[in-house]
């Protein structure tokens, strides 16, 4: 073999035995890699353990995903994390293809690592029992970053035409609604009860939240929904249901939602509907009690007082 032929042999010889040995781990830590501490080094590229019941993640319950830290490829998805008890994050499962398993030299253990950089993670373990996917990725928090999702841009409406359960049911199953919220609005006294509104000297009316993404629905697409599953042309309740709590009202955020709401008023007016609803600011909102909140979805019922009847 000629000479120069026998150092090309070597030198690939090399830095075949580097990576197979993790000596050239950080080889673009400067480039692609993220940049790592000593107590970093330790865990991620030395395979150690941090202590447990220290790490970042361990009682963290964030929406979002885990990425390692080394190289910022996605492992973990908050869905699948779960608290074991054994003092460091856990997972049922890994993003598919994001982890690499390798047994222990000791022939017992299973170690976890990052399939793009090789970044020690920790171990993963089966049959405990915790999940019904029977799995736990044991992780070392100082592995991994974390991502968070993105909350989604959300619009408040306030809706009030009889029992505030009706108007909730529907609201509730409509697309686009995040969650609603049963209480009081329009009236005069702080925090009141149950009683103190039924008793009529509140000023307020039953009411209901509606939390929405304006990407998927509009104010104006609830507010047509809300004057079709009441009547807004009765002026002293809501069918059997009559008394001041019960009045038909549209309380707005701003002036857009004010004019929207008019206008709808007005093509209602328009077709020989003699409109009560009242279209007011809202001032404050004060949540009903507990036993209010949800009652349709939690008993199983259907609304007696509120359906729809198309007007738009």
């Amino acid at each position: 073999m000629k000479p120069y032929l026998n150092v090309i042999t070597l030198a690939l010889a090399a830095m075949l035995w580097q990576t197979c040995t993790g000596q050239n781990m950080n080889k673009n830590q400067n480039n692609q890699y993220s940049k790592l501490t000593p107590d970093e080094k330790r865990v991620i590229i030395n395979k150690g353990t941090e202590v447990p019941f220290s790490g970042k993640y361990y009682n963290f319950d964030e929406k979002g995903t885990y990425l390692c830290r080394q190289c910022n490829a996605p492992l973990f998805y908050s869905s699948d994390k779960f608290d074991s008890g054994c003092g460091w994050p856990s997972f049922d499962q890994a993003v598919p293809g994001a982890v690499r398993e390798t047994l222990d030299r000791d022939g017992i253990r299973t170690e976890i690592t990052c399939a793009q950089c090789g970044a020690h993670l920790g171990h993963v373990f089966r049959g405990e029992g915790f999940t019904p996917k029977n799995v736990r990725h044991c992780v070392n928090s100082i592995s991994l970053q974390f991502d968070a999702d993105t909350p989604p841009k959300t619009q408040k409406a306030y809706f009030a035409g009889g029992c505030f359960w009706g108007v909730e049911f529907y609201m509730q199953n409509t697309e686009g609604v995040i969650s609603t919220t049963v209480g009081y609005a329009g009236g005069h006294i702080k925090n009141p009860s149950y009683e103190d509104v039924c008793r009529g000297a509140t000023g307020h009316v039953e009411t209901v939240e509606v939390v929405f993404d304006p990407e998927k629905t509009s104010y104006e697409k609830l507010a047509k929904l809300f004057l079709e599953i009441h009547d807004p042309t009765q002026e002293n309740g809501q069918g059997p249901d009559i008394g001041d709590q019960y009045l038909s009202r549209i309380f707005t955020t701003g002036s857009k939602q004010e004019k929207t709401a008019g206008r709808l008023l007005n093509i209602l007016r328009e077709k020989g509907y003699p409109v009560k609803t009242r279209v007011t600011p809202v001032a404050k909102f004060w949540p009903a009690e507990s036993y209010h909140q949800d009652y349709y979805q939690r008993t199983g019922k259907t609304p007696y007082c509120h359906m729809r009847t198309k007007r738009f």
